[in-house]
């Protein structure tokens, strides 16, 4: 049994645990504020869309404070902008919350969460100038390749725009991230694999995996209620993650296994809450069925 963990690979590179800090750019979206749409995407809940983000310092420690209990003194962090489009904005803005983010010595890299048709040439510039300093990482939600699914989930650009970024982020020095949600409704597992093998071939560095997961206020929500979408059990999302993590090359970090809401939203699948019970899950079946990273290529 071998998958390429997010964990093994930081403890390999620093020699000590390093924790994400989920930091707030105070960005919105382009498929929020009315230039692709205003809904967002069918799985968000536009929480803290708008609202306003602290100084970037205050955020590291507060969220450093969060892990305190578990964090040694020798112990590293990812600055990470997590929610929303956080390259959508004025280039010198953000050049100060990167900046600001960076500064501290306990601050290994700067992880930023973005969509790939919000890569200006200048915000590409701009990360490239940072990847000079310490390591930084772009995360991109394609979540699939399959142009129905993208369209149901309403993502608001074409496969050829995530190309490009990936091409050009490289091409920067820039660590990329991408982020695939198995059970879309109407994915197979087999397209689910497709996905992730496309990732793998794209040149990207790191994939995430989540779980479709329905939240309150949502229009995924909405649907759902109707009995529109269908939900994946625990054995078909294994069974899933399973064929995805065969499909992707074992250089390749993978950064996640699953992803969960916020319990207070969650609709469904409510075994998805306990993400504890689900990683064992995942470890177990792992094991029996002795997953091999990149074995079906």
């Amino acid at each position: 049994m071998y998958w390429n963990s997010l964990n093994d690979a930081l403890r390999r590179r620093y020699g000590t645990k390093v924790y994400k800090l989920a930091l707030s750019s105070g960005c919105t979206c382009p498929n929020r504020d009315g230039t692709l749409g205003t809904r967002g995407c069918i799985f968000c809940d536009g929480a803290g869309a708008f609202a306003e983000a602290g100084p970037v310092r205050q955020q590291i420690e507060a969220a450093k404070a969060r892990v305190a209990g578990k964090a040694g003194p020798d112990a590293k962090y990812i600055a990470y902008f997590q929610s929303f489009t956080n390259t959508y904005g004025p280039v010198e803005r953000l050049r100060e919350l990167y900046t600001e983010a960076m500064a501290p010595d306990e601050i290994a890299a700067l992880s930023i969460a973005t969509r790939p048709d919000c890569l200006g040439s200048e915000v590409l510039a701009l990360l490239e100038e940072l990847g000079r300093q310490k390591p930084v990482w772009v995360e991109l939600g394609l979540q699939t390749i399959h142009p129905a699914s993208a369209a149901y989930i309403r993502r608001g650009y074409d496969l050829p725009v995530y190309d490009r970024a990936v091409a050009q982020l490289k091409a920067a020095g820039i660590t990329v991230v991408v982020h695939q949600i198995l059970g879309l409704p109407g994915e197979s597992r087999e397209m689910m694999a497709e996905t992730a093998r496309y990732i793998g071939a794209s040149g990207a560095d790191g994939v995430k995996f989540h779980l479709l997961h329905v939240l309150r206020g949502t229009d995924l929500a909405a649907r759902w209620a109707a009995g529109e979408v269908p939900i994946l059990t625990l054995e078909e999302y294994i069974d899933a993650l399973e064929a995805c993590v065969r499909s992707i090359p074992r250089h390749v970090v993978i950064h996640r296994l699953t992803g969960d809401g916020a319990k207070r939203d969650l609709l469904a699948p409510l075994w998805s809450g306990d993400k504890k019970r689900v990683l064992n899950a995942v470890h177990r079946a792992f094991a029996l069925r002795d997953v091999e990273q990149g074995s079906n290529l």
